[in-house]
């Protein structure tokens, strides 16, 4: 079976998009890992999937590139928003729903391959801390820890350390962020994220944790964040009365079809 995909990046967090209007082959864990491969497949953070859903625009489906499907990715949502917007579904705001629950995603420019979008994310509404570290979950599970500086930190050990720490075993483990304040709204974070078992250029789940910690952490006066990832720049708000409760969370940045293609998928799920 021949497959169509096209696929799209954001501040560097890449992923297949695939259009489950029409008719998709039954995929394995294993046969999206296979087309996630950056080897022996496509190549990718993650594999998403667009399809109808009545009362919404779209319905999103997020597989994790080892095949493991989760609630949400914040980039994957932007991008799977402006793959949509390139096949003509719906406005320049689009609704949609993940598992997390329903989403509204702005797009608030488009030329071409590429486009600016803000995407809002699911409510925020408990958090634990410790030293120097939060833990939270803003779609999926993020662990946060202050650095003095990231370009130091050996993301790929400390972080799987911390994804697979017993502490957060029950949860099936958790993305492990390093955050350095630089300034007043203003941030830098690397990221380990869990079923990639590797950092990624970006995560905008990651982002939205990084924003919300620094804010409990050190600036509790600000609620708009600038957030620079290996893979580019995101921009982060919310609001907030009581500093416990998170709502209005917003993830904004760049979207970008890089190219649309053809797969023969025997190669990849066992046909």
């Amino acid at each position: 079976m021949e497959l169509e995909f096209w696929k799209y990046e954001g501040a560097g967090n890449d992923f297949i998009m695939l259009d489950g209007r029409q008719t998709l082959p039954e995929f394995s864990a294993a046969g999206i890992a296979a087309l996630c491969n950056r080897h022996r497949g496509i190549g990718a953070d993650g594999l998403i999937v667009l399809l109808p859903e009545k009362g919404y625009d779209f319905r999103m489906r997020y597989f994790n590139a080892d095949g493991g499907e989760v609630s949400m990715c914040g980039n994957g949502g932007r991008c799977l928003a402006l793959f949509a917007h390139h096949l003509g579904i719906g406005g320049q705001e689009k609704r949609f729903i993940g598992t997390d629950g329903p989403h509204t995603a702005r797009i608030c420019s488009s030329t071409g391959d590429e486009g600016v979008v803000e995407l809002g994310m699911i409510d925020v509404e408990s958090y634990e801390f410790g030293d120097r570290s939060f833990f939270l979950n803003t779609g999926v599970p993020h662990y946060v820890e202050f650095v003095p500086d990231v370009a130091a930190v050996d993301v790929e050990n400390r972080g799987r350390e911390i994804r697979y720490a017993e502490r957060f075993a029950a949860g099936g483990g958790t993305n492990a962020n390093f955050a350095q304040i630089e300034g007043h709204g203003q941030i830098r974070v690397r990221t380990y994220e869990r079923g990639v078992e590797g950092e990624t250029l970006a995560c905008g789940t990651g982002a939205v944790a990084c924003a919300i910690a620094t804010h409990l952490y050190t600036q509790s006066d600000c609620c708009e964040f600038q957030v620079e990832v290996p893979g580019g720049t995101l921009q982060v708000r919310f609001h907030s009365d009581d500093n416990q409760h998170f709502r209005q969370i917003l993830l904004g940045g760049p979207a970008r079809r890089i190219f649309r293609g053809i797969i023969t998928t025997k190669y990849l799920i066992g046909e």
